[in-house]
């Protein structure tokens, strides 16, 4: 397989709600003769491109065809076989292989990816057993990938999941023992056309996650002309200063010194500051949430959403929006977007273990915009996609100044000091 002239790859960063995926639907519907397969978060997402594609698309089941398979995985290598129309989730497409590697090259496949994936993680594994496996003859390190002895691929154990990996050149030792799994890039590089719908790529792992394998990209916009959103090369002279100056009068942050004192300094709610916290301050956080929710918006549950690091879900729930809560990388649903009384009790940044590889590699992230760039994502799951004002509890007074700097439309970075005393 020859992929030395592959394509830049189409990053779509449009803000949310501008129309992305209905340009995308178009291009599928508009370009009969070519294979794609469109991958999606959620399920929710996939019946939706079933529904409003032109053309027949086919969801990986583990009954199809009149024949049973194994896992929805093997479904998907015998749709890609068949040169089918796919739609699947980012799950199952995390699981690639050098098999579904060779199946979308061999029948010219177009990607949409709808939303970045995590194609870069720290995988669990305890020191002990990382060098038992080593001591086995099990694993072995080879130009920077940590690989299965092919000799032993029918050992079975509760590493299954690792042996998988390794085979597949997913595994890289760090740190002595630390495992870092990376999706393929080979992958990408199988597709004919690859097209990423996002907003604000350049503060996305999977950018960094390019720029390390040397994978070029440009930016497109998606934008509506006589009633049919479409793609269209992102402008030099592009600006979302009026787009935000729209937002800004939708959004009412709020601004309470008692309830956000809380998150005063630089780090507070940061996952760190959350181990370290005892029970008596994360409680005083959920005074405060509850105190937000009945008192300054005086909200009912299904008005509602929330979130903080899962891990500590369960102590910071109360009364009012315990059900409410959606996961701080939740992306492409419109499942709340009915909702608009939030409550975002978190301040965040990328995982310390990856930050330091990719700083190893000579890429360092940018901080200030990828908390930002989540906290976006998150936000733009309620009412406000809809152009509908929202209530924002944000008591992070690093997070609240980022959002406050992208209203503004300024550059996207905190400094302790000055803003302190500017917001």
């Amino acid at each position: 397989m020859n992929n030395s002239n592959m394509k830049p790859i189409k990053v779509i960063d449009s803000i949310m709600g501008s129309g992305k995926t209905s340009a995308a639907i178009n291009l599928m519907n508009d370009n009969p003769d070519t294979n794609y397969i469109y991958i999606t978060p959620y399920l929710d997402e996939v019946k939706r491109i079933k529904s409003s594609a032109n053309r027949k698309f086919y969801e990986p089941e583990y009954y199809q065809n009149n024949k049973l398979y194994n896992s929805k995985f093997d479904s998907l290598h015998a749709l890609l076989s068949e040169g089918k129309n796919i739609v699947s989730t980012h799950a199952l497409f995390k699981r690639a292989n050098r098999e579904t590697r060779e199946l979308i090259y061999n029948n010219n496949y177009t990607l949409i990816l709808d939303e970045v994936m995590d194609v870069v993680e720290k995988l669990p594994i305890k020191k002990n057993d990382l060098e038992g496996l080593f001591q086995l003859g099990l694993i072995y390190e080879k130009e920077g990938y940590l690989l299965w002895n092919e000799e032993k691929t029918e050992w079975d154990s509760r590493y299954n999941d690792i042996r998988d990996m390794a085979l597949n050149y997913n595994l890289i030792k760090y740190m002595d023992n630390v495992l870092i799994w990376t999706f393929p890039a080979d992958i990408f590089k199988s597709f004919e056309d690859v097209y990423i719908l996002t907003y604000q790529f350049d503060a996305q792992i999977q950018k960094y996650y390019y720029d390390l394998h040397n994978i070029d990209y440009e930016y497109y916009i998606a934008e509506k002309g006589f009633n049919h959103y479409h793609f269209k090369p992102k402008p030099v002279d592009y600006s979302e200063k009026e787009i935000k100056l729209r937002i800004k009068e939708k959004i009412n942050i709020l601004e309470h010194p008692k309830l956000n004192r809380i998150g005063d300094e630089p780090f507070t709610l940061s996952k760190n500051w959350y181990k370290n916290s005892s029970d008596p301050v994360l409680n005083q956080l959920k005074r405060h949430t509850e105190n937000y929710y009945r008192n300054i918006v005086n909200s009912k549950a299904n008005e509602n959403i929330w979130t903080t690091f899962k891990d500590y879900k369960g102590k910071l729930s109360g009364k009012r929006y315990t059900r409410a809560f959606v996961s701080l990388n939740t992306r492409a649903t419109n499942e709340y977007r009915e909702r608009f009384n939030l409550a975002y009790l978190l301040n965040r940044f990328p995982n310390t273990v990856i930050d330091n590889f990719l700083r190893t590699k000579g890429i360092k992230i940018d901080k200030d915009y990828y908390a930002i760039s989540e906290c976006l994502q998150w936000v733009w799951r309620s009412a406000i996609r809809d152009d509908k004002e929202i209530n924002l509890y944000i008591p992070s007074h690093r997070m609240r100044v980022l959002l406050y700097k992208w209203l503004n439309d300024e550059i996207i970075e905190y400094n302790y000091e000055s803003d302190k005393q500017k917001w």
